[in-house]
């Protein structure tokens, strides 16, 4: 019997993957909260999620030529998005809140954890199973 690492891992491996990028992206933002003209970015972990598990690439880069990189990624593409400023314009053009950016940065930390923690629980099993424990 053999052992199916994607049935035993599930979704967890591509949220991992998902909430790195997206620890990327906010820590982006929050490194240039003071920087003018910056427009604040997120992905939309739902959809990237979706989009990871159906295997789905990004729509919006026609190949014309056989030479051509395909432009196809699995998730930042379509799915990094700019925010909805929350507060007006401060004159700079610069729409990062620091506030919204920590604290979207914190709950993605404590997502990614937990996903790790679940991947670790279940590397555990895994290994007893192994082991025959």
């Amino acid at each position: 019997m053999s052992i199916n690492f994607n049935q035993a891992f599930g979704i967890h491996e591509q949220a991992l993957d998902v909430q790195s990028k997206r620890s990327a992206t906010l820590a982006n933002n929050i490194a240039n909260a003071d920087t003018p003209g910056y427009k604040a970015r997120d992905i939309d972990f739902r959809q990237a999620l979706q989009n990871a598990m159906h295997g789905a690439t990004s729509p919006g880069l026609t190949r014309t030529d056989e030479r051509h990189f395909s432009g196809n990624s699995r998730y930042l593409s379509t799915e990094q998005q700019y925010r909805v400023p929350m507060q007006p314009d401060t004159g700079d053009g610069n729409t990062v809140d620091a506030n919204v950016e920590q604290a979207a940065f914190a709950q993605n930390a404590i997502q990614y954890q937990t996903s790790l923690t679940f991947l670790n629980g279940k590397i555990r099993t895994l290994l007893t199973a192994i082991r025959g424990e």
